[in-house]
């Protein structure tokens, strides 16, 4: 019986999640209702409020999840070897690849613009983390580096997904890894 109620409960915020990410593809969760969400996702407000306190609450949930996910993936690897990083990059791609409508809505104009942000912030640790011990930089150059490095890849990323991701995930990792590697020196 417990098991029925919890597929009923993921089927719920699973609806409910793809409803609010559809309506922000049109407009800005500021403009989005409760009432407008369990419309699409039909399913009664009573029940939407048994999972989430309000649209901001089940935003905040969609990113959290989102934030974990790639925080795992960046767990699990070394930026320390090279081609670590780049079996790391690529699958951080291929996660976002699966997941591109969302990830797209949230880093769009109608998305919450701390999102984008969370996940720098999150990839700028690991790599400040790692750099540090390994290339034996101080702090403040470990932080500017990285905030170079992610700042990049985040927006090369955004115009990939906007280009209907033209390439593959690890033609991209690749790339991204070249640039990061070797910048201009890539091009030479």
């Amino acid at each position: 019986m417990s098991e029925k109620l919890d597929r009923r409960k993921k089927y719920t915020r699973k609806v409910l999640k793809e409803s609010l990410i559809s309506i922000m593809n049109e407009k800005p969760v500021s403009s989005i209702t409760v009432k407008e969400i369990c419309e699409i996702a039909d399913i009664n407000r009573s029940t939407f409020y048994t999972h989430y306190a309000d649209q901001y609450d089940l935003l905040d949930k969609i990113e959290e999840e989102i934030a974990e996910d790639i925080n795992q993936y960046l767990s699990s690897h070394s930026f320390i070897i090279e081609e670590e990083s780049l079996q790391m990059s690529q699958r951080l791609l291929e996660y976002i690849a699966k997941n591109k409508w969302m990830i797209q809505t949230l880093l769009s104009e109608h998305g919450d613009p701390t999102f984008e942000k969370r996940l720098m912030d999150i990839a700028q640790r690991f790599m400040m983390n790692n750099w540090r011990d390994v290339n034996h930089l101080d702090e403040d150059h470990s932080r500017y580096l990285s905030t170079f490095t992610v700042s990049g890849a985040v927006n090369v990323i955004k115009d990939w997904i906007d280009n209907d991701m033209d390439q593959s995930p690890k033609e991209m990792a690749v790339m991204i890894s070249c640039f990061a590697n070797y910048g201009l020196y890539y091009f030479e």
